[in-house]
């Protein structure tokens, strides 16, 4: 009787820790409480030059923007190969429209997420805004 209910213990843990990484919930990334700076008008010159990983496995990597689209996910052809079991195979995609970078969920399981919002149609990202991918978080800076 003692193991079937550390079985179900057990499966209601694992339950509640997917449920609040997919509904972003879960608050240990300092990112997220941080109100994003607004852009003045015209964007005050300011362009977005690179894409930083600010928190998870791969914190610290950079990305050079050159105007082609960066495919996020754990595809090993994708821009960004993210080892993270919360990514899907082709997560997201982040393109150049004009001068403004957009941000669209692939249809991944878990979701995508700018700020607090989940993606479902393509946002404009805002420099210093928080994009969230399973554990990894990504910002765009000049």
């Amino acid at each position: 009787m003692a193991l079937l209910w550390l079985f179900v213990l057990a499966a209601l843990r694992v339950v509640r820790s997917d449920l609040y990484a997919a509904s972003g919930l879960k608050v240990d990334i300092p990112h997220f409480r941080k109100k994003p700076q607004p852009q003045r008008p015209g964007g005050g010159g300011k362009s977005p030059g690179k894409l930083i990983v600010t928190h998870g496995a791969l914190a610290g990597t950079r990305i050079a923007l050159d105007g082609r689209p960066i495919l996020i996910g754990r595809a090993d052809d994708s821009t960004l190969v993210l080892d993270d079991d919360y990514a899907s195979t082709r997560h997201a995609r982040l393109s150049l429209r004009g001068t403004d970078w957009y941000v669209e969920d692939l249809g991944s399981t878990n979701g995508t997420y700018l700020d607090r919002a989940k993606v479902t149609a393509p946002l404009r990202v805002p420099l210093g805004v928080p994009i969230r991918i399973g554990k990894t978080v990504i910002e765009l800076r000049p």
